[in-house]
């Protein structure tokens, strides 16, 4: 019950976009008295809100917290099911975990998961995620999509562009996508993201998408071994970033794109992701478990296959390898 009645003033702080709202009509919003009103707006102090009460005005939000508790993303969350129920935790092995359980206990779709810190984070291929404390966005959302089972990959494409198009909005820094799931700015990682599926025979339970964002990373933030490859949103646009902000684009990115993918298919999707490929038209090397092919991206399949033409004119099918620009 006391989340659902803070949900409904952040909500209502929300559309009021930064103008007072009176203690009686926030009390008849949520049915209660005015005396109760002022213990719920003491309570958001309590949690990092500064508050501004003037008499015979009302309240408004005139500061938030910096941090990334369910309270402080839903504070301007725009989205219709993505997010709007939001499992939020200091500290977490893995969001993916939590996730996933949660999934099995029927959350329902647009659930997302938030952690300040992931002790044990991993990305593709089992790989270890650098998650540190207060510094990046570590969440993962549950999807329920009526798609049929081979298609799930394209999700991690959706949610690909989804994100960089979040980076775009909140910084204006220009990143790019390298095949399949990194994101990239001047050639260093940025975001990851990993996507796992829950089903029974041909049929799709779940998709759980998990997305880690370096967002307010220093260069010492990093272990020796990452720091040329690494990056975070801070480091290259200067400036501190809110992360809550950023996870409020993602989901509002995120769900436009679904939307439209499960209304009109892949393909606009496709052109999209394409269009920010830092590979596409290029020469690369795709290291596969079997063997290197080198040659020119063509694009990818509708079902985000990676096709490339190596020197004798062969096209490869590429399912899942490394890829690394080629010198030409």
């Amino acid at each position: 019950m006391q989340s659902e009645v803070r949900k409904k003033l952040l909500d209502a702080f929300t559309e009021a976009n930064g103008d007072y709202l009176s203690g009686q009509y926030l009390a008849d919003l949520i049915g209660c008295s005015r005396t109760a009103v002022w213990k719920h707006i003491e309570e958001l102090r309590k949690h990092g809100f500064e508050l501004e009460a003037i008499q015979r005005k009302g309240y408004r939000i005139i500061k938030t917290p910096d941090q990334i508790s369910a309270d402080e993303v839903r504070l301007g969350l725009t989205t219709k099911f993505l997010g709007q129920n939001i499992h939020y935790q200091e500290s977490v092995d893995s969001t993916q975990k939590i996730a996933k359980t949660l999934s099995y206990e029927n959350a329902p779709e647009g659930t997302v998961v938030i952690a300040e810190e992931q002790l044990t984070g991993r990305g593709r291929m089992n790989r270890a995620w650098h998650s540190p404390k207060y510094t990046g966005v570590w969440m993962s959302m549950i999807l329920r999509p009526n798609i049929p089972i081979q298609k799930a990959p394209q999700l991690t494409l959706i949610t690909a562009v989804a994100v960089v198009r979040a980076i775009e909005e909140v910084t204006k820094l220009s990143p790019e996508i390298k095949w399949p799931n990194d994101i990239l700015l001047h050639g260093k990682k940025v975001t990851g993201i990993l996507t796992e599926l829950q089903a029974e025979a041909d049929q799709i339970f779940a998709i759980i998408i998990g997305v880690g964002i370096n967002v307010n990373q220093q260069l010492t933030d990093y272990p020796e071994e990452l720091r040329d490859i690494a990056t975070s949103l801070a480091i290259e646009s200067g400036e501190k970033i809110s992360r809550a902000q950023m996870i409020r684009s993602v989901l509002s990115n995120f769900e436009k794109l679904y939307l439209l993918y499960l209304e009109d298919g892949f393909t606009p999707i496709k052109l999209l992701w394409e269009s920010y490929a830092i590979s596409i038209g290029k020469t690369i090397i795709a290291r596969t478990i079997n063997e290197n092919i080198r040659g020119k991206a063509l694009g990818i399949t509708e079902d985000g296959v990676l096709l490339i033409e190596d020197e004798a004119g062969k096209i490869h099918h590429v399912y899942s390898a490394d890829i690394d620009l080629s010198e030409n």
